[in-house]
């Protein structure tokens, strides 16, 4: 048997392992339901008056749905620093298995994450009257980039729960970085609002062409009340950056991450 297929047959054991984990920390997993649920609520019912009414409320669901995903990644992170504190690796290290398998478990298992926190995110949007506009097969390509999008992101939670260590400093390292990326894009509001000299970065940010191919696909608003439609690159070709930003995501911090739990395995 060939690394590859040795890799995805002991991976596949690594995610059963992980998702029969999952329900025994339930509060995790409710945890990264009730957030996005709350990011729903707060702007949608909230700011919502102020920033477009209807129209902001179908806007602003695409970006929820980005940002999620995006912020799934923190749930990626405290796992592997969790297994990595626990001595689960060093378990893992002493049995005759692919090293491939114990990231490529971890990553597969919390795209099932993924998808729970997207069926409440669409429950949760279709409360405050949210609708999908487009036509079926959008809306299942809308759904697919998402997920693509989470997979991507749980590779970059893998390696930087490596590099913690342990539950603690993954917990504060976790959440610098993801604020500003996700809050820095046009989740929320229209990047056109943005400074000038930072237009540049949310328009290139991958959770903004994540969020704006949503939006495309799921036939919603691209653009608020009051703001031209952006003419950058990005934004006139949403779906292919977000497709190509998940897969530059994966071929970059996969062998990364494969690296890394290589030297900490070896210690």
């Amino acid at each position: 048997m060939n690394a590859v297929a040795q890799g995805v047959r002991d991976g596949s054991i690594v995610t059963w392992r992980n998702l029969v984990g999952m329900k025994r920390v339930p509060d995790a997993l409710i945890g990264m339901t009730v957030q996005p649920i709350m990011f729903v609520v707060l702007f949608a019912l909230v700011f919502a008056g102020s920033l477009g009414g209807d129209t902001y409320r179908e806007f602003l669901i695409g970006g929820i749905f980005a940002q999620t995903v995006a912020f799934n990644v923190f749930f990626t992170t405290i796992g592997m620093a969790n297994d990595l504190g626990k001595g689960v690796l060093d378990r893992f290290r002493s049995l005759p298995m692919s090293r491939l398998a114990v990231v490529l478990g971890r990553t597969t298992a919390d795209l099932g994450v993924g998808v729970i926190t997207l069926v409440v995110m669409s429950l949760s949007g279709l409360v405050v009257g949210w609708r999908i506009r487009g036509s079926l097969l959008d809306a299942i390509a809308g759904y697919a980039l998402l997920l693509l999008f989470s997979f991507a992101m749980s590779w970059i939670g893998v390696f930087v729960g490596l590099i913690a260590r342990n539950v603690e400093v993954a917990q504060s390292v976790g959440l610098i970085w993801l604020f500003p990326l996700t809050f820095l894009s046009s989740a929320f509001v229209s990047i056109q609002g943005f400074p000038g000299w930072l237009q540049p970065v949310g328009e290139w940010n991958p959770v903004s062409a994540v969020a704006g191919a949503c939006r495309q696909l799921f036939g919603n608003p691209t653009q608020l009340p009051g703001f031209e439609v952006s003419t950058a690159w990005p934004a006139q070709h949403a779906v292919l950056y977000a497709v190509l930003s998940s897969v530059g995501i994966i071929a970059v911090f996969l062998p990364l991450a494969v690296i890394r739990y290589r030297r900490v395995a070896s210690k």
